[in-house]
Parts: structure tokens; C-alpha cells; sequence
């Protein structure tokens, strides 16, 4: 039987004290749970930050001052073995919700309540957290302010719930045998998709996705995307564009990808990297090769797929292809006259 008791109090400890404490504590809080020579991976403009100096003074301190009273909202809780390393992952999904009263990121402040959609991986090593990784959904966070930095989505954007039958949160162990389930069929889907890439295909027929997600199966994408209801509309609304206004795509692997009970996530350093050919996003197509940074995050029911959140570090994305969203929208919001 699986353990997971001390990775996954560990992680609780350190999640109630980092939310509990005021910005100047924020830096003892981190040398309390992780290790010398932690690392810590983010979304652009984050990125990679070595030490809790960096990590502190770049990333939680400043969203801490912004989202007043911050609270974390979790909606998906679990742990498991790195099944590309043998390694103990924590990890957590939901919103993270406060009092937006300071800028960030050149978002003005509204006074008002506002949500960043978050999904973490934490490493835990010896009884502390040597490694992290942080999405969170900055587009999704400007359009709640009213900035909107792309044009209409395909899909619905809004505030995602956690799963349709609220048994995300695992803090007691689930059986080994469910989780192996839950990978499996990731795995498969996984590998139906991988071949028919290699098909050169940009169409992928109704029936491939049948075999492994359930009919009225939800994509929970990132903003500028969005959100699609069942398989047709999922094709229609994320899939298909995705398949057909980008080329060159080429698959990177995975840095962590783990499940326990029903739920299943992985995430890349990059996954993947592909070329716009226009369309996508409603954007132009270019010529410059791009990397992204995905997270999957998936519920199995059934033996079937039935929900899956995804994360896309579009504004990095984005920045490789000259288009910096962020600083354009500081200077758009905050100009300097």
C-alpha cells in the first residue's frame, strides 16, 4: 500500500503557514519547507528562479501585496511517484482568491475580489520540498480585470469549478490499484494521440478520442482558448485549430507525471514545440519555432476521461514570437505621460 501521509502534511503545513503569513514572512516560511539548493519553475515572466530569495521576492511576495488577504482555493489534491523518476509529487490544483488592491504584472487593481488560476507540483526529498513547479493563468487573470490581450476565444473562459463530483482533495491515500487505472488510460490516450501525429494527419476522426474520453467530457483550457462541453464541440473549439494552425510539432516529454485514485497530471519543461501557421488564437502565423509549457490535469469515471484541466504558458508562448502581452500591457495601462 502506498504512503503518501508525510509528503502530503508536509505540503498542507506549508500551504496554511505560506497563506497565513504576511509578506515579510514569506521568506521564513520557505527556509521552514524546502531545501538548500531548492529550484522553483514558473510561467512567463517567471520562470526559472534558484534559492527562496528569488522565489520570495519574485513571485510570492509581489502576488501576495496584490491579492490582499490571498486565500488558496483547492479543488484537486493528490500525491504520487514520478512514473519518469521515482521521485514523491504533491500535487495541488484550484484558485488562488483575494482582494485585488495593488497592480500586477500592469494589471490595475480593481478593490474587488479576483481569482488566479493556479496548478502546483511540489518534489518532497527527506522530509522537505526540493523542487516546485507554478502555473498559473495570467491571461485568465487580466481578462477578470477587463484587459482582454487576444482576441475572442473559441471556447469559455470563466471561473473553473473542480470536479463534478467534489472528490478531488485526497488527503487520506487512495488504493495503488486505482491510480495504475487512471494512468493507464492517460497513457493510451496519450499514445493514440502520438500516433496519429505520425500519421501527418491534421484531422483526428471522432472515434480516436472515443476510445479513451467519455462523451460529455470536459476541456477545461487556458484563457484565450477556453473551456469546451463534449467531444464535438471540443474538436470544433480547441482540437482541430490546434491541430491544423500549427505545424512542426514536435512532442519534448515530461518532466513529472504521476496519478493516485482517479486523477492524473503531468507537466513539461517544455512539452512540446510547434510553429503558427495563423489562426491559432486568432493570430497571425509566423515562421519562428515556439516552446510550450502545458500541464494536463485529468479525472478518470467510469474508465472513462471525463474532465481535464489544462494549463498553457501562452504569453511565453507568445514573447518567443516577439509579442510580449505583459509588458504591453503595462505600458497600455500604465503609461508613463
Amino acid at each position: 500500500m502506498a504512503n503518501y501521509q508525510k509528503e502530503k502534511k508536509l505540503i498542507r503545513d506549508y500551504f496554511n503557514d505560506m497563506e497565513e503569513a504576511g509578506v515579510k514572512k514569506v521568506k521564513e516560511v520557505l527556509e521552514d519547507y524546502t531545501s538548500d539548493d531548492y529550484s522553483w519553475r514558473g510561467v512567463y515572466p517567471f520562470r526559472e528562479q534558484e534559492g527562496i530569495d528569488n522565489v520570495a521576492e519574485n513571485f510570492w511576495i509581489p502576488l501576495k501585496k496584490s491579492l490582499k488577504n490571498m486565500q488558496r482555493r483547492q479543488d484537486i489534491f493528490f500525491a504520487g511517484e514520478n512514473e519518469l523518476g521515482e521521485r514523491k509529487w504533491v500535487f495541488s490544483m484550484g484558485h488562488f482568491m483575494g482582494l485585488f488592491d495593488k497592480e500586477w504584472l500592469g494589471v490595475r487593481p480593481t478593490g474587488k475580489m479576483h481569482h488566479l488560476r493556479y496548478a502546483e507540483f511540489n518534489c518532497v526529498e527527506n522530509g522537505e520540498i526540493v523542487e516546485s513547479g507554478i502555473f498559473v493563468d495570467i491571461i485568465g487573470f487580466m481578462q477578470e480585470a477587463g484587459v482582454n490581450p487576444l482576441p475572442p476565444a473559441t471556447g469559455k473562459f470563466f471561473v473553473y469549478p473542480g470536479p463534478r463530483d467534489h472528490n478531488g482533495l485526497l488527503f487520506e491515500d487512495a488504493d495503488p490499484k486505482e491510480g495504475e487505472k487512471t494512468l493507464a488510460l492517460v497513457n493510451e490516450m496519450v499514445d493514440d494521440l502520438s500516433e496519429l501525429n505520425q500519421s501527418d494527419s491534421d484531422e483526428c476522426p471522432p472515434e480516436v478520442l472515443e476510445k479513451t474520453w467519455a462523451d460529455d467530457m470536459i476541456w477545461y483550457g487556458p484563457a484565450g482558448i477556453g473551456a469546451s462541453y463534449t467531444i464535438p464541440r471540443y474538436q470544433k473549439q480547441h482540437q482541430l485549430p490546434f491541430r491544423k494552425n500549427l505545424k512542426d510539432k514536435v512532442f519534448n516529454g515530461h518532466v513529472c507525471r504521476l496519478a493516485e485514485g482517479n486523477f492524473a497530471c503531468f507537466f513539461g519543461w517544455p512539452n512540446l514545440s510547434n510553429t503558427p501557421t495563423g489562426g491559432f488564437l486568432g493570430l497571425p502565423g509566423g515562421e519562428i519555432n515556439a516552446e510550450m509549457q502545458v500541464v494536463d490535469v485529468y479525472y478518470r469515471k467510469d474508465g472513462e476521461l471525463s474532465e481535464n484541466w489544462v494549463f498553457i504558458d501562452i504569453p511565453y508562448w507568445l514573447k518567443q514570437q516577439g509579442l510580449d502581452i505583459i509588458e504591453r500591457t503595462k505600458k497600455i495601462e500604465n503609461p508613463e505621460l
